[in-house]
């Protein structure tokens, strides 16, 4: 664990000049800790699981099976490292095993918001490679990265620029010719706001590239004349004679959905199921108890025994839509009717939060708890971060470094909310409606403006800092709030008296819509800064985009 941290450090960022004169922050530990109300109101067997199997900000599923073993992947966006690779041989407990965007020279994020860069990556397996297909919103357009052993090293980006469009997936078929699916502007004027369309193309496998003409699968949707929008995400598989495309459909929001079509041939006609969607919770009241929402983006995998199961991403909001961890990962059985059409749920059906276990052997629970209410505690003794940490944007100096059991961060001008900036931040998921994080952190501020402490932030323009800041010639603890596109605002802060490199602790709790923020100088003796402030603020529904809150350990100059 942590190769990828290590490789930035040791390779990629080898001789690179650290901020000079930079004041250290330095974090002795950071636990996070889950507790969900949901998970008091089930109590699942020995032989159930529980959804979702990945919490928090993993959008976008793929998966891909080589015997046994199962890897998945996720959308990171502009964090990095990019593109999560998880292994399972169970489909419930996973394990990330690397990331497949590990190198700063792999692709460049500079400038980018949060939610741009890296989009719906699709993996797949053939003759001991894995391909990983994938999009870099405005940094490069569609591309291909190869690795024999999917914990890496991935390839080097190799760029597609042969067509327009997002979410490329590769199709292997039995006759040894490869194909490419993807989303794109639809033939001629889009006729509507979001009308999109899914193409093929056939790809050379040897040169990397497409070849032959492309064609329209799927114009619009299942139905052109409700105006469908956004049918994105498509993976075609065969099964009994037929070649199955499944696509999400509806946008990402409480319309989405799944669907599938279905051809004889790969040149179609592809017809859709009758009973389309195949997947959705967009029909169900509002007001159900501890609702699941927004599904879709599925990809299909079928066990060893023949059994079907499905991943797809979907929300759990805490009220009205809003939520703060991101679109997550649900594991489901598929069925399949008697005239071979599949389907995930029916009617009113509502995404179960305990579900019978596939019928797979048993694993041990990961080191690193994915699912369920869990604490886990990082004491920074490794060489390395976990796989898990992210920082935002692609760093080019090696400002941080593990040192003696501590984070250490070099203070730096670059200031989280700059989007010219890569700042002093290493974040992990918040993956729970209900979560503690806390840290204790040494730091001396030296000039005005100077901080560190933790960040908890959804966006640039949406996040908390609390931490210790030198303001006015004496130090203080300082909570900060940003909202939209204006400045960053006081909330709270209060006078601290602390040696130099004295430890100060620091805590943030959430109960859904509300966060609360404490410190103490010293330990076990808690006073509240700010109690019940507006946590919505960190929701998709008000920060837009398509991730969710990291919080972490962040340090900044003063100008």
């Amino acid at each position: 664990m942590g190769l990828i941290h290590k490789l930035i450090l040791t390779a990629a960022l080898s001789g690179a000049a650290v901020a000079a004169q930079a004041a250290e922050a330095r974090f002795d530990r950071f636990t996070y800790s889950g507790n969900d109300p949901v998970y008091a109101t089930v109590k699942p067997g020995p032989g159930d699981y529980l959804n979702p199997i990945l919490a928090g900000f993993y959008p976008d599923p793929s998966i891909t099976q080589v015997g046994g073993d199962y890897y998945l992947i996720n959308s990171t966006f502009a964090y990095f490292p990019g593109i999560p690779i998880f292994h399972s041989r169970d489909l419930v407990n996973w394990t990330q095993i690397g990331n497949a965007i590990d190198r700063p020279g792999q692709l460049k994020f500079d400038g980018l918001r949060t939610s741009r860069a890296v989009f719906a990556p699709a993996i797949e397996h053939h003759n001991g490679v894995f391909y990983i297909a994938n999009t870099c919103i405005d940094c490069g357009g569609n591309f291909i990265v190869t690795a024999k052993d999917p914990a890496g090293p991935w390839s080097d980006p190799i760029w597609l620029p042969e067509f327009d469009g997002i979410d490329p997936s590769l199709f292997f078929d039995e006759g040894g010719k490869v194909w490419l699916v993807n989303n794109g502007p639809p033939e001629g004027t889009p006729l509507y706001e979001g009308h999109r369309a899914i193409w093929i193309q056939e790809f050379d496998l040897a040169a990397i590239k497409l070849t032959g003409p492309r064609r329209v699968l799927v114009n619009g949707g299942v139905d052109l004349a409700k105006k469908p929008i956004w049918a994105e995400g498509p993976h075609i598989f065969k099964r009994n004679g037929w070649y199955y495309l499944i696509a999400a459909e509806g946008g990402t929001a409480e319309d989405h959905s799944q669907t599938v079509y279905r051809a004889r041939t790969l040149d179609g006609p592809f017809v859709p199921w009758e009973r389309n969607p195949i997947l959705t919770q967009r029909h169900l009241p509002a007001d159900r108890p501890f609702p699941i929402t927004s599904a879709g983006h599925a990809d299909f995998v079928q066990a060893p025994g023949g059994e079907w199961w499905t991943i797809f991403l979907a929300t759990r909001p805490y009220a009205d839509d809003h939520y703060n961890t991101g679109r997550e990962t649900f594991l489901l059985p598929v069925t399949w009717t008697d005239d071979d059409w599949p389907m995930i749920l029916a009617g009113d059906a509502t995404i179960p939060v305990v579900h019978k276990r596939p019928n797979l052997p048993p694993q041990p629970a990961p080191k690193i708890p994915t699912h369920g209410d869990f604490t886990v505690v990082e004491d920074f003794e490794g060489k390395a971060l976990p796989p898990y940490w992210l920082t935002i944007r692609t760093p080019k100096t090696a400002w941080w470094r593990l040192d003696g059991g501590a984070l250490a961060l070099d203070a730096r001008p670059d200031a989280v909310g700059d989007l010219s900036a890569q700042p002093s931040f290493w974040g992990r998921r918040q993956q729970h409606t209900n979560m503690t994080a806390t840290t204790t952190v040494r730091f001396t501020p030296e000039k005005n403006g100077d901080k560190a402490g933790l960040l908890a932030m959804q966006s640039d323009e949406h996040f908390y800092f609390l931490g210790l800041v030198r303001d006015g010639g004496r130090d203080v603890v300082r909570l900060e709030r940003r909202s939209g596109q204006a400045a960053p605002v006081v909330v709270a802060s209060a006078p601290v008296t602390l040696a130099p490199g004295a430890p100060l602790d620091l805590k943030v709790e959430a109960r859904g819509g509300t966060y609360d923020f404490s410190y103490a100088a010293q330990p076990g003796r808690w006073t509240v800064l700010a109690k019940d402030a507006d946590g919505r603020i960190l929701s998709t529904k008000t920060a837009g985009g398509f991730v969710g809150v990291l919080i972490g350990p962040y340090a900044q100059s003063g100008q």
